[in-house]
Protein backbone atom coordinates (compact mmCIF):
# COMPACT_ATOMS: atom_id res chain seq x y z
CA UNK A 1 0.00 0.00 0.00
CA UNK A 2 1.65 3.30 -1.07
CA UNK A 3 2.22 5.73 1.81
CA UNK A 4 0.66 9.16 2.18
CA UNK A 5 2.98 11.69 0.64
CA UNK A 6 3.81 9.63 -2.43
CA UNK A 7 3.28 11.85 -5.47
CA UNK A 8 3.10 11.01 -9.15
CA UNK A 9 5.78 12.47 -11.44
CA UNK A 10 4.74 10.64 -14.64
CA UNK A 11 2.82 7.55 -15.73
CA UNK A 12 5.61 5.32 -14.43
CA UNK A 13 7.48 7.50 -11.92
CA UNK A 14 6.58 8.29 -8.29
CA UNK A 15 8.34 10.23 -5.55
CA UNK A 16 8.56 10.47 -1.78
CA UNK A 17 9.95 13.95 -0.98
CA UNK A 18 12.95 14.41 1.28
CA UNK A 19 10.54 15.80 3.87
CA UNK A 20 8.80 12.40 4.10
CA UNK A 21 11.17 11.13 6.78
CA UNK A 22 13.56 12.80 9.15
CA UNK A 23 17.15 12.58 7.95
CA UNK A 24 16.40 12.06 4.25
CA UNK A 25 19.04 13.86 2.20
CA UNK A 26 17.38 13.27 -1.18
CA UNK A 27 13.92 12.17 -2.39
CA UNK A 28 13.13 8.51 -3.02
CA UNK A 29 11.84 7.64 -6.49
CA UNK A 30 9.92 4.58 -7.64
CA UNK A 31 9.46 3.35 -11.21
CA UNK A 32 6.18 1.45 -11.59
CA UNK A 33 2.84 1.36 -13.38
CA UNK A 34 -0.34 1.78 -11.32
CA UNK A 35 -0.81 -1.97 -10.66
CA UNK A 36 2.85 -2.43 -9.72
CA UNK A 37 3.01 0.54 -7.33
CA UNK A 38 -0.21 -0.61 -5.66
CA UNK A 39 1.24 -4.09 -5.15
CA UNK A 40 4.50 -2.97 -3.50
CA UNK A 41 4.73 -3.89 0.16
CA UNK A 42 4.91 -1.05 2.69
CA UNK A 43 8.45 -1.96 3.72
CA UNK A 44 9.73 -1.09 0.23
CA UNK A 45 8.87 2.58 0.71
CA UNK A 46 10.40 2.72 4.18
CA UNK A 47 13.58 1.02 3.03
CA UNK A 48 14.00 3.34 0.04
CA UNK A 49 13.46 6.31 2.39
CA UNK A 50 16.07 4.93 4.80
CA UNK A 51 18.58 4.63 1.98
CA UNK A 52 17.99 8.32 1.24
CA UNK A 53 19.39 9.15 4.70
CA UNK A 54 22.83 7.69 4.03
CA UNK A 55 25.75 10.17 3.87
CA UNK A 56 26.98 11.17 0.44
CA UNK A 57 23.97 9.92 -1.52
CA UNK A 58 23.59 11.70 -4.85
CA UNK A 59 20.39 12.50 -6.76
CA UNK A 60 17.76 10.06 -5.51
CA UNK A 61 17.24 6.75 -3.81
CA UNK A 62 15.65 4.59 -6.52
CA UNK A 63 13.43 1.53 -6.54
CA UNK A 64 12.63 -0.24 -9.83
CA UNK A 65 9.36 -1.93 -10.95
CA UNK A 66 10.39 -5.35 -9.65
CA UNK A 67 11.06 -3.84 -6.21
CA UNK A 68 10.19 -5.64 -3.00
CA UNK A 69 11.52 -5.46 0.54
CA UNK A 70 14.96 -6.91 1.22
CA UNK A 71 17.78 -6.65 3.74
CA UNK A 72 18.39 -2.93 4.33
CA UNK A 73 17.96 -1.76 0.74
CA UNK A 74 14.88 -2.87 -1.15
CA UNK A 75 15.54 -5.49 -3.80
CA UNK A 76 15.36 -3.46 -6.98
CA UNK A 77 17.18 -0.64 -5.17
CA UNK A 78 19.73 1.73 -6.71
CA UNK A 79 21.77 4.45 -5.00
CA UNK A 80 24.91 6.36 -6.01
CA UNK A 81 27.31 7.95 -3.53
CA UNK A 82 30.07 10.50 -3.72
CA UNK A 83 33.16 8.34 -3.11
CA UNK A 84 34.88 11.01 -1.02
CA UNK A 85 31.97 11.90 1.26
CA UNK A 86 29.74 8.85 0.96
CA UNK A 87 29.50 5.35 2.35
CA UNK A 88 29.51 1.79 1.13
CA UNK A 89 26.84 -0.54 2.52
CA UNK A 90 26.70 -4.35 2.18
CA UNK A 91 22.92 -4.02 2.47
CA UNK A 92 22.98 -2.18 -0.86
CA UNK A 93 24.64 -5.13 -2.57
CA UNK A 94 23.12 -8.12 -0.83
CA UNK A 95 24.33 -11.35 0.69
CA UNK A 96 24.58 -13.07 -2.69
CA UNK A 97 27.24 -10.79 -4.15
CA UNK A 98 27.18 -10.87 -7.97
CA UNK A 99 24.07 -12.92 -8.15
CA UNK A 100 23.63 -12.69 -11.90
CA UNK A 101 22.29 -14.01 -15.18
CA UNK A 102 23.98 -15.64 -18.15
CA UNK A 103 22.34 -16.25 -21.53
CA UNK A 104 23.71 -18.74 -24.06
CA UNK A 105 22.53 -19.07 -27.66
CA UNK A 106 22.49 -22.30 -29.65
CA UNK A 107 22.01 -22.94 -33.36
CA UNK A 108 19.39 -25.57 -32.51
CA UNK A 109 15.67 -25.10 -33.09
CA UNK A 110 12.85 -26.27 -30.87
CA UNK A 111 11.97 -28.92 -33.46
CA UNK A 112 15.46 -30.41 -33.08
CA UNK A 113 15.52 -30.23 -29.26
CA UNK A 114 11.96 -31.34 -28.47
CA UNK A 115 12.60 -35.13 -28.94
CA UNK A 116 15.69 -34.92 -26.69
CA UNK A 117 14.38 -32.44 -24.12
CA UNK A 118 13.84 -34.85 -21.22
CA UNK A 119 17.19 -36.51 -21.78
CA UNK A 120 18.88 -33.11 -22.01
CA UNK A 121 17.30 -31.79 -18.80
CA UNK A 122 18.01 -35.03 -16.93
CA UNK A 123 21.66 -35.02 -18.02
CA UNK A 124 22.09 -31.37 -17.08
CA UNK A 125 20.44 -31.99 -13.70
CA UNK A 126 22.89 -34.83 -13.05
CA UNK A 127 25.92 -32.85 -14.25
CA UNK A 128 25.39 -29.45 -12.58
CA UNK A 129 25.08 -29.52 -8.77
CA UNK A 130 21.96 -27.72 -7.53
CA UNK A 131 20.32 -27.11 -4.18
CA UNK A 132 21.55 -26.20 -0.70
CA UNK A 133 25.26 -26.89 -0.20
CA UNK A 134 26.49 -29.04 -3.05
CA UNK A 135 30.10 -29.78 -4.00
CA UNK A 136 31.41 -28.12 -7.13
CA UNK A 137 32.41 -29.65 -10.45
CA UNK A 138 36.00 -28.34 -10.25
CA UNK A 139 38.11 -28.99 -7.17
CA UNK A 140 40.77 -26.50 -6.10
CA UNK A 141 42.87 -25.85 -3.02
CA UNK A 142 42.09 -22.92 -0.76
CA UNK A 143 45.13 -21.06 -2.07
CA UNK A 144 44.03 -21.64 -5.67
CA UNK A 145 40.55 -20.42 -4.72
CA UNK A 146 42.06 -17.17 -3.44
CA UNK A 147 43.90 -16.81 -6.75
CA UNK A 148 40.76 -17.26 -8.86
CA UNK A 149 38.87 -14.83 -6.61
CA UNK A 150 41.41 -12.20 -7.64
CA UNK A 151 41.67 -13.20 -11.32
CA UNK A 152 38.03 -13.99 -12.12
CA UNK A 153 37.39 -15.45 -15.55
CA UNK A 154 41.02 -14.96 -16.59
CA UNK A 155 41.66 -17.98 -14.34
CA UNK A 156 39.12 -19.95 -16.40
CA UNK A 157 40.75 -18.86 -19.67
CA UNK A 158 44.18 -20.04 -18.52
CA UNK A 159 42.82 -23.47 -17.58
CA UNK A 160 40.73 -24.10 -20.68
CA UNK A 161 37.31 -23.53 -19.11
CA UNK A 162 36.58 -20.37 -21.13
CA UNK A 163 37.19 -18.80 -24.51
CA UNK A 164 38.32 -15.23 -25.02
CA UNK A 165 34.87 -14.52 -26.46
CA UNK A 166 33.29 -15.65 -23.17
CA UNK A 167 35.31 -12.99 -21.34
CA UNK A 168 34.49 -10.31 -23.90
CA UNK A 169 30.79 -11.06 -23.50
CA UNK A 170 30.82 -10.73 -19.71
CA UNK A 171 30.51 -7.50 -17.74
CA UNK A 172 33.96 -6.10 -16.91
CA UNK A 173 35.54 -8.99 -18.82
CA UNK A 174 34.61 -11.30 -15.97
CA UNK A 175 36.96 -9.67 -13.46
CA UNK A 176 36.71 -6.60 -11.24
CA UNK A 177 40.18 -5.10 -10.79
CA UNK A 178 41.32 -4.49 -7.24
CA UNK A 179 40.10 -7.74 -5.69
CA UNK A 180 42.30 -8.67 -2.74
CA UNK A 181 41.97 -12.10 -1.15
CA UNK A 182 43.79 -10.81 1.94
CA UNK A 183 40.57 -8.92 2.77
CA UNK A 184 38.59 -12.19 2.84
CA UNK A 185 38.22 -14.31 5.97
CA UNK A 186 39.30 -17.93 6.23
CA UNK A 187 35.69 -18.82 7.00
CA UNK A 188 34.53 -17.27 3.72
CA UNK A 189 37.12 -19.28 1.78
CA UNK A 190 36.07 -22.42 3.66
CA UNK A 191 32.45 -21.86 2.65
CA UNK A 192 33.22 -21.20 -1.00
CA UNK A 193 36.15 -23.19 -2.31
CA UNK A 194 34.16 -26.40 -2.81
CA UNK A 195 31.17 -24.75 -4.53
CA UNK A 196 32.60 -23.86 -7.95
CA UNK A 197 30.21 -24.67 -10.77
CA UNK A 198 27.05 -24.95 -8.65
CA UNK A 199 23.62 -23.39 -9.12
CA UNK A 200 22.62 -23.11 -5.47
CA UNK A 201 19.08 -22.96 -4.13
CA UNK A 202 16.22 -20.46 -3.81
CA UNK A 203 15.46 -18.64 -7.05
CA UNK A 204 18.53 -19.98 -8.83
CA UNK A 205 17.89 -22.06 -11.91
CA UNK A 206 19.00 -23.21 -15.34
CA UNK A 207 16.38 -23.00 -18.05
CA UNK A 208 16.09 -24.16 -21.66
CA UNK A 209 14.09 -21.56 -23.57
CA UNK A 210 12.67 -20.89 -27.02
CA UNK A 211 12.55 -17.59 -28.92
CA UNK A 212 9.33 -17.94 -30.91
CA UNK A 213 9.06 -15.52 -33.87
CA UNK A 214 6.07 -13.69 -32.37
CA UNK A 215 8.14 -12.94 -29.26
CA UNK A 216 11.03 -11.30 -31.11
CA UNK A 217 10.23 -7.57 -30.93
CA UNK A 218 13.37 -6.15 -32.55
CA UNK A 219 14.72 -8.51 -35.21
CA UNK A 220 17.78 -6.39 -35.99
CA UNK A 221 18.90 -6.18 -32.36
CA UNK A 222 18.04 -9.84 -31.81
CA UNK A 223 20.23 -10.86 -34.75
CA UNK A 224 23.10 -8.74 -33.42
CA UNK A 225 22.79 -10.58 -30.10
CA UNK A 226 22.71 -14.03 -31.71
CA UNK A 227 18.97 -14.75 -32.06
CA UNK A 228 18.55 -15.30 -35.78
CA UNK A 229 16.42 -18.42 -36.41
CA UNK A 230 12.68 -19.00 -35.85
CA UNK A 231 12.05 -21.03 -32.67
CA UNK A 232 15.74 -20.86 -31.75
CA UNK A 233 16.73 -22.57 -28.49
CA UNK A 234 18.68 -20.69 -25.81
CA UNK A 235 19.81 -21.49 -22.28
CA UNK A 236 19.62 -19.06 -19.37
CA UNK A 237 20.95 -19.59 -15.89
CA UNK A 238 20.93 -17.65 -12.64
CA UNK A 239 23.48 -18.17 -9.89
CA UNK A 240 25.81 -16.23 -7.61
CA UNK A 241 28.73 -16.38 -5.20
CA UNK A 242 27.17 -19.05 -2.99
CA UNK A 243 28.40 -19.38 0.61
CA UNK A 244 31.52 -17.36 -0.16
CA UNK A 245 29.66 -14.13 -0.95
CA UNK A 246 27.26 -14.70 1.93
CA UNK A 247 30.14 -14.94 4.40
CA UNK A 248 31.89 -11.86 2.97
CA UNK A 249 28.68 -9.89 3.54
CA UNK A 250 28.21 -11.35 7.03
CA UNK A 251 31.79 -10.56 8.06
CA UNK A 252 31.66 -6.93 6.98
CA UNK A 253 28.17 -6.21 8.24
CA UNK A 254 29.46 -7.17 11.68
CA UNK A 255 32.58 -5.02 11.28
CA UNK A 256 30.59 -2.03 10.06
CA UNK A 257 28.09 -2.25 12.92
CA UNK A 258 31.01 -2.07 15.35
CA UNK A 259 32.48 1.12 13.88
CA UNK A 260 29.78 3.07 12.05
CA UNK A 261 28.62 5.03 15.08
CA UNK A 262 31.45 4.48 17.56
CA UNK A 263 34.20 5.55 15.15
CA UNK A 264 32.52 7.38 12.28
CA UNK A 265 29.35 8.78 13.93
CA UNK A 266 27.17 7.72 11.01
CA UNK A 267 23.36 7.72 11.22
CA UNK A 268 21.80 4.30 11.65
CA UNK A 269 18.11 4.33 10.64
CA UNK A 270 18.24 0.54 10.32
CA UNK A 271 20.92 -1.91 11.50
CA UNK A 272 20.54 -3.66 8.17
CA UNK A 273 21.97 -0.51 6.54
CA UNK A 274 25.29 -0.86 8.36
CA UNK A 275 27.86 1.16 6.43
CA UNK A 276 31.30 2.73 6.57
CA UNK A 277 32.86 5.69 4.76
CA UNK A 278 33.93 4.42 1.37
CA UNK A 279 37.47 5.78 1.73
CA UNK A 280 37.89 4.41 5.25
CA UNK A 281 40.07 1.39 6.01
CA UNK A 282 36.97 -0.74 6.62
CA UNK A 283 35.20 0.56 3.51
CA UNK A 284 38.15 -0.20 1.25
CA UNK A 285 38.65 -3.65 2.78
CA UNK A 286 35.01 -4.54 2.12
CA UNK A 287 35.23 -3.20 -1.46
CA UNK A 288 38.26 -5.43 -2.12
CA UNK A 289 36.56 -8.47 -0.53
CA UNK A 290 33.31 -7.77 -2.41
CA UNK A 291 35.27 -7.80 -5.68
CA UNK A 292 36.65 -11.24 -4.76
CA UNK A 293 33.07 -12.50 -4.40
CA UNK A 294 32.11 -10.84 -7.70
CA UNK A 295 35.01 -12.57 -9.45
CA UNK A 296 34.28 -15.93 -7.84
CA UNK A 297 30.69 -15.68 -9.08
CA UNK A 298 31.83 -15.01 -12.65
CA UNK A 299 34.01 -18.13 -12.38
CA UNK A 300 31.09 -20.09 -10.95
CA UNK A 301 28.84 -19.24 -13.90
CA UNK A 302 31.65 -19.89 -16.38
CA UNK A 303 32.16 -23.40 -15.02
CA UNK A 304 28.42 -24.04 -15.34
CA UNK A 305 28.69 -22.94 -18.98
CA UNK A 306 31.66 -25.27 -19.49
CA UNK A 307 29.66 -28.22 -18.15
CA UNK A 308 26.60 -27.12 -20.19
CA UNK A 309 28.67 -27.30 -23.38
CA UNK A 310 29.92 -30.76 -22.47
CA UNK A 311 26.41 -32.10 -21.88
CA UNK A 312 24.96 -30.63 -25.08
CA UNK A 313 27.85 -32.15 -27.02
CA UNK A 314 27.24 -35.57 -25.45
CA UNK A 315 23.45 -35.53 -25.97
CA UNK A 316 23.57 -34.38 -29.60
CA UNK A 317 26.80 -36.15 -30.53
CA UNK A 318 28.40 -33.02 -31.97
CA UNK A 319 31.04 -30.51 -30.99
CA UNK A 320 29.53 -27.67 -28.89
CA UNK A 321 30.85 -25.15 -31.43
CA UNK A 322 28.90 -26.93 -34.16
CA UNK A 323 25.82 -26.60 -31.95
CA UNK A 324 26.40 -22.85 -31.77
CA UNK A 325 26.76 -22.73 -27.97
CA UNK A 326 27.98 -19.15 -27.75
CA UNK A 327 27.50 -16.88 -24.80
CA UNK A 328 25.25 -13.89 -25.46
CA UNK A 329 26.10 -12.02 -22.25
CA UNK A 330 26.57 -12.27 -18.50
CA UNK A 331 25.18 -9.55 -16.22
CA UNK A 332 25.36 -9.06 -12.49
CA UNK A 333 22.59 -7.55 -10.38
CA UNK A 334 24.17 -7.36 -6.88
CA UNK A 335 27.24 -5.09 -6.88
CA UNK A 336 28.76 -1.72 -6.08
CA UNK A 337 31.03 -0.15 -8.70
CA UNK A 338 32.85 3.08 -9.36
CA UNK A 339 31.44 4.56 -12.56
CA UNK A 340 31.25 7.96 -14.24
CA UNK A 341 27.76 9.48 -14.42
CA UNK A 342 26.21 12.93 -14.58
CA UNK A 343 24.11 13.36 -11.41
CA UNK A 344 20.67 15.03 -11.60
CA UNK A 345 21.02 18.79 -11.81
CA UNK A 346 24.69 18.67 -12.74
CA UNK A 347 26.28 19.26 -16.14
CA UNK A 348 29.37 17.10 -16.10
CA UNK A 349 29.99 13.45 -15.31
CA UNK A 350 31.95 12.52 -12.22
CA UNK A 351 32.98 9.37 -10.43
CA UNK A 352 30.25 7.82 -8.28
CA UNK A 353 29.95 4.63 -6.26
CA UNK A 354 26.80 2.99 -7.63
CA UNK A 355 25.08 0.36 -5.48
CA UNK A 356 22.77 -1.96 -7.42
CA UNK A 357 20.82 -4.57 -5.47
CA UNK A 358 18.49 -6.69 -7.55
CA UNK A 359 19.13 -4.19 -10.34
CA UNK A 360 20.97 -4.52 -13.65
CA UNK A 361 23.38 -2.15 -15.32
CA UNK A 362 21.90 -0.96 -18.64
CA UNK A 363 24.41 1.09 -20.63
CA UNK A 364 22.96 2.84 -23.69
CA UNK A 365 24.21 2.42 -27.27
CA UNK A 366 27.62 3.95 -27.85
CA UNK A 367 28.80 3.85 -24.24
CA UNK A 368 32.16 2.48 -23.20
CA UNK A 369 31.93 -0.71 -21.18
CA UNK A 370 29.78 -2.47 -23.79
CA UNK A 371 31.50 -5.13 -25.96
CA UNK A 372 32.47 -3.58 -29.30
CA UNK A 373 30.23 -5.98 -31.23
CA UNK A 374 27.20 -4.79 -29.21
CA UNK A 375 28.14 -1.11 -28.95
CA UNK A 376 25.58 0.09 -31.52
CA UNK A 377 22.77 -1.98 -29.97
CA UNK A 378 23.33 -1.22 -26.29
CA UNK A 379 24.26 -3.38 -23.35
CA UNK A 380 22.36 -6.68 -23.25
CA UNK A 381 20.12 -6.93 -20.18
CA UNK A 382 18.86 -10.32 -19.03
CA UNK A 383 15.65 -10.13 -17.00
CA UNK A 384 14.60 -13.43 -15.46
CA UNK A 385 10.94 -14.18 -14.90
CA UNK A 386 9.39 -16.97 -12.89
CA UNK A 387 9.86 -20.55 -14.05
CA UNK A 388 6.30 -20.60 -15.41
CA UNK A 389 6.15 -17.32 -17.30
CA UNK A 390 9.29 -16.71 -19.35
CA UNK A 391 12.13 -14.20 -19.32
CA UNK A 392 13.31 -11.25 -21.41
CA UNK A 393 16.34 -10.08 -23.28
CA UNK A 394 16.49 -6.28 -23.29
CA UNK A 395 19.08 -3.67 -24.20
CA UNK A 396 20.01 -0.48 -22.39
CA UNK A 397 18.50 2.84 -23.52
CA UNK A 398 19.45 6.50 -23.22
CA UNK A 399 16.66 7.20 -20.72
CA UNK A 400 18.49 5.05 -18.17
CA UNK A 401 20.79 8.01 -17.52
CA UNK A 402 18.12 8.99 -14.97
CA UNK A 403 18.92 5.90 -12.87
CA UNK A 404 22.70 5.89 -13.40
CA UNK A 405 22.03 3.53 -16.33
CA UNK A 406 20.18 0.87 -14.37
CA UNK A 407 17.09 -1.21 -15.07
CA UNK A 408 15.13 -4.11 -13.54
CA UNK A 409 16.67 -7.54 -12.89
CA UNK A 410 13.64 -9.83 -12.79
CA UNK A 411 9.95 -10.06 -12.02
CA UNK A 412 10.26 -9.53 -8.25
CA UNK A 413 8.42 -11.43 -5.56
CA UNK A 414 4.87 -10.73 -4.43
CA UNK A 415 5.05 -13.05 -1.42
CA UNK A 416 7.70 -14.52 0.84
CA UNK A 417 9.03 -18.04 0.52
CA UNK A 418 7.22 -19.31 3.63
CA UNK A 419 3.91 -17.98 2.31
CA UNK A 420 4.55 -19.57 -1.09
CA UNK A 421 5.25 -22.96 0.52
CA UNK A 422 2.05 -22.62 2.55
CA UNK A 423 -0.06 -21.82 -0.52
CA UNK A 424 1.47 -24.11 -3.15
CA UNK A 425 2.33 -27.79 -3.31
CA UNK A 426 5.54 -28.72 -5.10
CA UNK A 427 4.22 -31.91 -6.72
CA UNK A 428 1.07 -30.19 -7.93
CA UNK A 429 3.15 -27.35 -9.35
CA UNK A 430 5.40 -29.85 -11.12
CA UNK A 431 2.32 -31.50 -12.68
CA UNK A 432 0.93 -28.16 -13.84
CA UNK A 433 4.25 -27.18 -15.38
CA UNK A 434 4.35 -30.43 -17.32
CA UNK A 435 0.85 -29.63 -18.61
CA UNK A 436 2.19 -26.23 -19.73
CA UNK A 437 4.91 -28.01 -21.68
CA UNK A 438 7.74 -27.31 -19.19
CA UNK A 439 9.78 -30.31 -18.04
CA UNK A 440 11.26 -29.55 -14.61
CA UNK A 441 13.76 -31.24 -12.32
CA UNK A 442 14.17 -29.84 -8.81
CA UNK A 443 16.61 -30.52 -6.01
CA UNK A 444 13.77 -30.00 -3.52
CA UNK A 445 9.99 -30.29 -3.87
CA UNK A 446 9.57 -27.64 -1.15
CA UNK A 447 11.99 -25.39 -3.03
CA UNK A 448 9.88 -25.80 -6.15
CA UNK A 449 6.80 -24.54 -4.28
CA UNK A 450 8.72 -21.43 -3.16
CA UNK A 451 9.27 -20.48 -6.80
CA UNK A 452 5.70 -20.83 -8.09
CA UNK A 453 4.85 -18.34 -10.79
CA UNK A 454 2.10 -16.83 -8.64
CA UNK A 455 4.72 -15.86 -6.02
CA UNK A 456 6.14 -13.35 -8.51
CA UNK A 457 5.00 -10.18 -10.24
CA UNK A 458 3.88 -10.27 -13.85
CA UNK A 459 7.14 -10.14 -15.84
CA UNK A 460 5.33 -8.56 -18.81
CA UNK A 461 4.18 -5.66 -16.61
CA UNK A 462 7.68 -5.15 -15.18
CA UNK A 463 9.26 -5.04 -18.63
CA UNK A 464 6.50 -2.76 -19.91
CA UNK A 465 7.25 -0.34 -17.06
CA UNK A 466 11.00 -0.13 -17.72
CA UNK A 467 10.36 0.32 -21.43
CA UNK A 468 7.79 3.08 -20.85
CA UNK A 469 10.28 4.74 -18.50
CA UNK A 470 12.98 4.63 -21.17
CA UNK A 471 15.34 2.57 -18.99
CA UNK A 472 15.67 -0.29 -21.48
CA UNK A 473 13.84 -1.72 -24.46
CA UNK A 474 12.59 -5.17 -25.39
CA UNK A 475 14.44 -7.39 -27.84
CA UNK A 476 12.84 -10.80 -27.22
CA UNK A 477 10.78 -12.80 -24.77
CA UNK A 478 12.11 -16.30 -24.09
CA UNK A 479 9.62 -19.05 -23.22
CA UNK A 480 10.68 -21.92 -20.90
CA UNK A 481 10.48 -25.55 -22.02
CA UNK A 482 12.89 -27.17 -19.56
CA UNK A 483 13.95 -26.12 -16.08
CA UNK A 484 16.43 -27.17 -13.38
CA UNK A 485 15.71 -25.71 -9.95
CA UNK A 486 18.11 -25.49 -7.06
Amino acid sequence: MPPAGLSRISDVLWELPASYKRGMRVPARFYATDPLIAAMDAAVFEQAANVATLPGIVGYSFCLPDGHSGYGFPIGGVAAFDPEEGVISPGGIGYDINCGMRLVATSLTWEEVRPRLRELVDRLFAAIPAGVGGRGIVHVSKDEFRTLAEQGMRWCLKRGYASREDLERTEEGGCLAGADAAAVSEKAVERGYQQLGTLGSGNHYLEIQVAHPENVFDKKSAAALGIRAPDQVLVMFHSGSRGFGHQVATDYLSKFLAVMQARYHLPCPDRELASAPFRSEEGQAYFAAMKCAVNMSFVNRQLILHRLREVFGEVFGRDPLELGLRQVYDVTHNTARLERHTPPGERRPRELLVHRKGATRAFAPGMEGIPQEYRQVGQPVIVGGSMQTGSYLLVGAAGAAATFFTTAHGSGRTMGRHEAKRRFQGRELERRMHEQGIYVRAASVAGLAEEAGAAYKDIDQVVEAVELAGLSRRVAKLVPVGNIKG
